[in-house]
């Protein structure tokens, strides 16, 4: 077929060949963005995006890294992710508005899903890799999506930022897990950087605003890594979502600070 080279056709389209060979900074064509979907998920949709298959984004002129292909939270996750976080959003305590922040934004899904179940509220983003950062706010503007997105890293980016004393603030926490996801599960104290460190500085620095934290999860936690997180919160759940086979399956851990959701959550 035409574009494809032929070491890149035999090639395994997974998550190592994607994070740890020459295509992790290469923009993929739309037959490798869906080979990645066939060879690791059995769905040529799989990365979804902005409400649309890979056929249709690529059409609007989106164009994905190889990393941020396995990276992004694709449209099943982000939706899901978004629903729980606007559900129990709903439970805050009366604030005079919210600010949805994505430290992390990579290709910006995310918060495009948080928006979406949370309108008129307002939404950030900040990406510390220039290129990934370029080449999202180009694929924002090919759709017509009004996402911010600042090439900072979150602690630059968070010092210059104005809330209002009783605002709702809600963070989406997915920083790149590096070498900290591995075949026994995913350890919140070796991703880039920590979780706790990340956590930390929110409290720190948004006191006393209302906080809620979603942070992406997977599957299976390293449970010495959850123990040393969960007391920093006042309340915090965890749910993984099914979307994939068993054991490859993604999640969150909500947590909040200086107040108690009134939910039961199942």
């Amino acid at each position: 077929m035409q574009g494809r080279k032929t070491g890149d056709q035999d090639s395994t389209y997974d998550r190592q060949f994607l994070l740890g060979g020459p295509k992790r900074n290469a923009v993929l064509e739309l037959w490798e963005v869906q080979r990645y979907g066939t060879d690791s998920y059995g769905d040529i949709d799989y990365v979804s995006l902005y409400g649309l298959r890979p056929v249709d984004w690529y059409a609007k002129g989106v164009r994905l890294l190889g990393r941020t292909v396995v990276e992004c939270t694709r449209d099943g996750l982000g939706d899901a992710i978004a629903r729980d976080i606007a559900a129990i959003a709903a439970t805050a305590p009366s604030a005079a508005g919210t600010l949805v922040i994505d430290p992390f934004a990579g290709s910006g899904n995310t918060l495009y899903w948080i928006l979406r179940h949370l309108p008129g509220r307002r939404g950030l983003g900040f990406e510390l890799d220039a290129a990934v950062c370029e080449l999202t706010r180009r694929n924002l503007s090919n759709l017509d999506l009004p996402i911010n997105i600042q090439n900072s890293d979150y602690v630059s980016g968070l010092a210059g930022l104005p809330v209002a004393a009783d605002e709702l603030l809600i963070t989406f926490i997915a920083p790149p897990w590096g070498d900290a996801l591995s075949t026994s599960g995913l350890d919140l104290r070796r991703t880039t950087p920590p979780i706790t460190e990340i956590v930390d500085y929110l409290i720190h620095s948004i006191a006393p605003n209302w906080l809620l934290c979603a942070i992406q999860v997977y599957e299976m936690v390293d449970p010495a890594s959850l123990v040393e997180l969960r007391p920093r919160f006042d309340w915090s759940a965890l749910r993984v979502y099914g979307l994939n086979a068993v054991g490859e399956n993604h999640g969150i851990l909500l947590g909040t600070k200086g107040w108690v959701p009134q939910v039961i959550w199942p």
